[in-house]
């Protein structure tokens, strides 16, 4: 079973223009359109907490010592 050929493509066509109509096409391509841009902002957006995290994380296990415990952070002032 392959990708349908040019008749059923145009008998898929007419099928949904006699179901949504002509007035109707435009907006549900519009909605199906912001859909599919705002999954891609999702994705993005959640790639980018991933990798700050990571960033986070890799700070966090910087400052602690051998034994997992924060090292105490030298607040004294040198002139």
């Amino acid at each position: 079973m392959g990708m349908p050929g040019t008749t059923e493509l145009i008998i898929i066509l007419v099928v949904v223009l006699l179901l949504f109509g002509g007035k109707k096409i435009p907006e549900l391509a519009k909605g199906l359109g912001q859909g599919i841009k705002n999954f891609k902002k999702s994705v993005k957006d959640d790639d980018e907490v991933d990798t700050t995290t990571a960033d986070t994380a890799k700070k966090v296990e910087k400052s602690t010592d051998n034994d997992g415990v924060a090292a105490p952070k030298d607040t004294t002032k040198q002139a």
